[in-house]
């Protein structure tokens, strides 16, 4: 239902252009959730607005983003307003910035319904109510506003609205960073209960792998705007190819386990400029296996597995030989 082509979205400044996301090529079937992973910087955020194109003047987007086979690109403004929330809704990372706080929570559910003509005045109430009852708040939450709510209600309010008109995708851009960690268990357990009942397409961002892991089919993950591996979700979280993505999965804790609490394992240093990358490999000035070749090698995806790719030159050159060997070991203790 959705297949992005070689998409790439460049900043317009005055000091210069700035590439957020480089040639990204990903397809998502009904029904089936992605997860796109990276650190704050990665892309993953600014891919998920091209969608809908909802990023600023600023933002130019090339290549091709075709939903059901019409690129979304190329949408007038209403065909682009019949899409959004009837056909692709999106759940805001920071609900409380993204919702009215003049507003009433019930008017706001009901606004999609009401600007695509699903519903008239009096059904689109009753249907927010049903819907807060539906991610588990009580109807009456309807005629407070979003300052009453805490931030796992706020949530839950987004989550009702993205559904409100029935859309066949949500977009959920790291819907739990600002919630503990139970209130966040509870928030994954509604979106994954939801997905399901509706066979609805799901997009989750996040920076956790293991949360994507477990609510995703498919994993994608983003360094400097770019796709580094791809493949089924598990099979990136256990036996991940490129060097980022392990360092991605060792960077928690393991519950239980006191010596990944005491020594937590990760990465060093910080992301490149997006406006400067560096040449071939974008990470190879971080990669604790980074060989010569990474700083010249032009970044694909190559095969590693079953539905599985990397962007990884140790992958590229095949199964033997040191450079393989050298992906396999374990990554180096982070420097405290």
């Amino acid at each position: 239902m959705l297949e992005l082509r070689d998409v790439a979205v460049t900043y317009r400044s005055a000091s210069g252009d700035v590439p957020a996301v480089r040639g990204v090529s990903l397809g998502l079937a009904q029904g089936e959730a992605l997860g796109l992973a990276g650190e704050s910087g990665s892309g993953k955020s600014t891919l998920a607005m091209a969608l809908l194109r909802l990023l600023p003047r600023e933002a130019e987007v090339s290549g091709r983003i075709l939903l059901d086979g019409e690129d979304v690109r190329e949408m007038n403004w209403g065909r682009l307003r019949a899409v959004r929330w009837a056909s692709a809704s999106i759940v805001f990372q920071g609900a409380q910035h993204a919702l009215n706080p003049v507003r009433r929570i019930g008017d706001q559910i009901a606004e999609p319904l009401l600007v695509h003509g699903m519903a008239t005045p009096a059904q689109a109430r009753r249907k927010a109510a049903e819907l807060l009852e539906r991610v588990g708040l009580p109807a009456w939450r309807a005629r407070g506003y979003s300052h009453e709510l805490s931030g796992g209600q706020r949530q839950r309010v987004m989550i009702a609205m993205a559904l409100a008109c029935s859309p066949r995708l949500i977009i959920a851009d790291e819907p739990t960073t600002a919630l503990d960690v139970m209130i966040q268990a509870q928030v994954l357990d509604l979106v994954r209960s939801l997905i399901v009942e509706d066979a609805t397409s799901l997009i989750m961002i996040s920076h956790d792998l293991s949360v994507l892991a477990a609510m995703c089919d498919r994993l994608a993950v983003m360094y400097a705007g770019r796709v580094v591996e791809a493949g089924p979700s598990r099979e990136v979280f256990a036996a991940a190819r490129h060097p980022y993505s392990r360092a991605l999965a060792a960077a928690f804790p393991t519950v239980g386990d006191p010596e990944s609490r005491l020594r937590p394992r990760g990465l060093g240093g910080d992301p490149p400029d997006p406006a400067h990358p560096p040449t071939g490999c974008s990470f190879h000035p971080r990669c604790p296996v980074a060989v010569p070749a990474c700083a010249g090698a032009d970044v694909e995806l190559w095969p590693a597995g079953d539905r599985h790719t990397a962007a990884c030159v140790h992958v590229r050159t095949g199964q033997a030989g040191p450079e393989t060997a050298a992906v396999h070991d374990p990554l180096p203790e982070a420097t405290p």
